[in-house]
């Protein structure tokens, strides 16, 4: 059984990405340059944007952080929405989601120009994806395939099982997955009212669990030899822990690790890739422009 370590294959490629900005620099061009809009004081979010900015210095990019209090109205969150899409020195930028119950969250993400979503949530974006045409993809399904390709896991024909339906991991997990440039698998959606859903596991090379409950693959799901892709990031009660919870993924790793020929553990699996291919995505962008 092999760990499929996140985070020392994000440190690697935030070095490649930090060696071709500063080549990009000294041959005269611009650095890449990112910013993010945070809203309110969700904790979550505020560490997730706290990690970017961290990102971004170990990639050598400018960033810039806007933080504007839970009372922002959409009108005014829309303003600074456009005036990023106008700023030419802002090569991508991104809206940390969740917003506060009085924004229309979908009316924001389509208010960015799609040539700055490094988000990868745009429509456009998100339909050049699904038909295998030049987009920013979002950041975990990308990560995902980096993490399934540097460690040499073999998807073209395999069977591949996604629980989970969200837009942001489910949905385009399931179109790269299936695309004969992407993973070429044979891939079935799965969620949590899916009949027979044990059975659909049990059949699966590969399992890729985002469906936002913790441990919910067990042991009895999984046969010999899988390999098991873990994006869940649930907090649960711990009170041996100075924070007071433990991040728990989706998977029951203890007991289902022993079964598997890889897996990647939480944390330290997707989330460090996650932030790692928002890093690749910004540089995309500043290379276009």
């Amino acid at each position: 059984m092999e760990i499929i370590d996140g985070k020392a294959t994000a440190a690697t490629i935030k070095a490649e990405i930090k060696a071709e900005v500063e080549a990009i620099v000294a041959g005269g061009g611009k650095r890449p340059h990112l910013a993010a809009i945070l809203v309110g004081h969700d904790g979550g979010s505020e560490t997730y944007v706290h990690n970017k900015v961290l990102a971004c210095e170990a990639c050598g990019f400018k960033s810039t952080l806007l933080r504007f209090e839970d009372n922002i109205t959409e009108q005014q969150l829309l303003y600074e929405v456009a005036r990023l899409n106008a700023a030419p020195d802002v090569d991508g930028f991104i809206v940390q989601l969740p917003l506060p119950r009085h924004i229309d969250e979908q009316r924001v993400i389509e208010a960015i120009d799609p040539s700055k979503d490094v988000d990868g949530f745009h429509p456009q974006n998100v339909g050049c994806m699904a038909i295998g045409l030049p987009a920013f993809i979002s950041a975990t399904p990308k990560g995902i395939l980096e993490l399934l390709r540097r460690y040499h896991v073999k998807t073209s024909g395999k069977k591949c099982v996604i629980l989970g339906r969200s837009n942001i991991v489910g949905k385009p997990m399931a179109q790269l997955m299936m695309q004969k440039q992407g993973g070429d698998a044979t891939v079935t959606v799965c969620h949590s009212h899916s009949p027979q859903l044990k059975d659909e596991c049990r059949q699966a090379d590969i399992i890729i669990a985002a469906i936002g409950s913790p441990r919910f693959v067990t042991a009895d799901m999984v046969k010999p030899g899988a390999v098991i892709i873990d994006v869940g990031t649930t907090r649960v009660p711990d009170a041996t822990r100075k924070s007071g919870f433990r991040l728990t993924g989706d998977v029951d790793f203890e007991n289902v690790a022993p079964l598997c020929s890889a897996i990647t553990p939480v944390p330290g699996g997707v989330g460090p890739m996650t932030i790692c291919m928002l890093m690749q995505n910004t540089l995309q962008a500043a290379k276009k422009s």
